[in-house]
């Protein structure tokens, strides 16, 4: 029996309903599509773009195999994983946001990323796509964003072949208490002035400061996984576990 969706969830530091969090991460993500990609630059000192080739090479794929890259966004990674399942595998860019999809759709046809790559709008939480189809199911930076975790999760083994593996690449807790401090510092004092200076968003990117405090951390995250059915898990710490990879493995 699955268990009922939650009444209440939370939205930064705040608690709201799921429909309202859905909303407000949606007006977020639409108003700052055209200047995510310079946001991250600035916000990670570039590290995001070590983090995401570091998921992408532990990625285990090969040519002719199927992954989905869920909340997508820009298209990061699938500029990255597209080459590696060639002409004859597929890689579906999935991005709830729509705008987020349109600007990783333009970015990837200019960089000649064209046959091999699909464009789907969809909620993680309930994947349009058939049991048992993807070798690899990658998700960076998307998961804090969804509302209901566990759902999600179990959405992405349902569509995960035997053997197949979940690549979650997102913010964590740092695993020394002095960088933990500077973070923190940094996070709430700095990223909401980018935010508004770069994006004319302070209070979204306070947003996505608060969300990274409230995401699971690696243990609490493993749990998650294991819960949705996963098997063989394992995280890596980046950058002293600001950034955690996790995979995990259906038998």
């Amino acid at each position: 029996m699955s268990n009922p969706p939650p009444s209440k969830t939370d939205f930064g530091f705040q608690t709201v309903s799921p429909e309202e969090k859905t909303a407000r991460v949606a007006q977020i993500f639409s108003a700052v599509a055209n200047r995510y990609d310079v946001m991250n630059d600035l916000m990670s000192l570039g590290l995001h773009r070590r983090w995401k080739r570091f998921a992408v090479d532990c990625s285990g794929l090969s040519v002719g195999q199927r992954v989905l890259d869920l909340a997508g966004g820009t298209g990061d990674l699938a500029l990255q994983l597209a080459p590696l399942v060639g002409a004859t595998g597929q890689v579906i860019l999935a991005d709830i946001n729509l705008m987020m999809l349109k600007v990783g759709r333009d970015k990837l046809r200019d960089r000649g990323i064209l046959g091999n790559v699909h464009y789907v709008q969809a909620d993680a939480e309930a994947l349009p796509f058939p049991d048992r189809y993807f070798d690899c199911v990658t998700i960076a930076f998307g998961l804090r964003n969804v509302t209901n975790k566990t759902q999600a999760l179990s959405a992405m083994w349902r569509v995960l072949k035997p053997g197949g593996r979940l690549l979650v690449l997102e913010f964590s807790k740092p695993i020394y208490p002095w960088l933990q401090c500077v973070y923190d510092r940094y996070s709430f004092a700095l990223l909401p002035c980018l935010g508004q200076w770069v994006a004319n968003n302070r209070e979204g990117y306070r947003y996505l400061v608060e969300s990274i405090r409230r995401h699971p951390d690696q243990h609490q995250l493993t749990l998650l996984l294991q819960q949705a059915g996963f098997e063989q898990i394992s995280h890596h710490n980046l950058t002293g576990g600001i950034v955690a990879l996790h995979r995990g493995y259906r038998v």
